[in-house]
């Protein structure tokens, strides 16, 4: 057994299950429906594959070296999640009857929530820049890089196609609990709120850098 596999497994599994945007988007859309939260979490991994081929490719790189390019989508990305963060904000302050079941939450479509998941992870800037510092460190000295790095890049993606769409289900398991009126809505607001403190922290470090 590869133990360097099972090791960097173990450390992939830690950095896709941590709670983040993507993780708040995949439950958000999963209060509005099975479907739209199972295409959230594929739009998720979609966008975590972006970063995986970066990194292999060592476009990531680039983004370190030209810190100006770096903050230029570290901006965009903070736009973009702080943008996600007023809308949820807005639908929590809707009036308490329209949180109903089983609209819970205003439904949206499935390209939406496909590309809600997917710009999530996409735009984040500080992904690549990860990856392309943990993979290296989990290719054998002599063996050659590139099927290696694919091999690790395959496992983030795989264990991301597994875990947000796990965490659809079961936010969509317990939907009637959690789409009652007052319950729906203190998880809007919590998301809403979340993701714009997530998407001011973007924009702070990009401006103040």
């Amino acid at each position: 057994m590869d133990a360097q596999l099972v090791a960097f497994t173990g450390v992939a599994a830690g950095m896709v299950a941590m709670p983040g945007a993507d993780f708040a988007v995949v439950v958000r859309n999963s209060l509005a429906s099975r479907r739209a939260g199972v295409t959230c979490a594929i739009g998720v991994a979609g966008g975590l594959l972006v970063h995986t081929a970066l990194a292999v490719a060592g476009v990531a790189a680039v983004l370190t070296a030209v810190p100006t390019l770096f903050r230029a989508l570290q901006v965009l990305g903070g736009a973009y999640v702080l943008y996600l963060g007023y809308r949820a904000l807005r639908s929590a302050a809707r009036p308490l009857a329209s949180f109903g079941v089983p609209d819970g939450v205003e439904q949206p479509a499935a390209g939406g929530s496909l590309r809600q998941g997917f710009l999530t992870n996409a735009l984040n800037p500080k992904a690549p820049i990860t990856f392309l510092s943990v993979l290296p460190q989990f290719v054998p000295a002599g063996s050659p890089a590139m099927p290696r790095t694919l091999l690790l890049a395959s496992i983030i993606v795989a264990l991301a196609l597994v875990w947000f769409p796990v965490v659809a289900l079961l936010v969509d398991r317990l939907g009637r609990w959690l789409r009652k009126p007052r319950t729906a809505r203190a998880i809007e607001g919590g998301t809403g709120l979340a993701l714009s403190v997530l998407g001011l922290v973007l924009l702070t470090e990009a401006l103040t850098a």
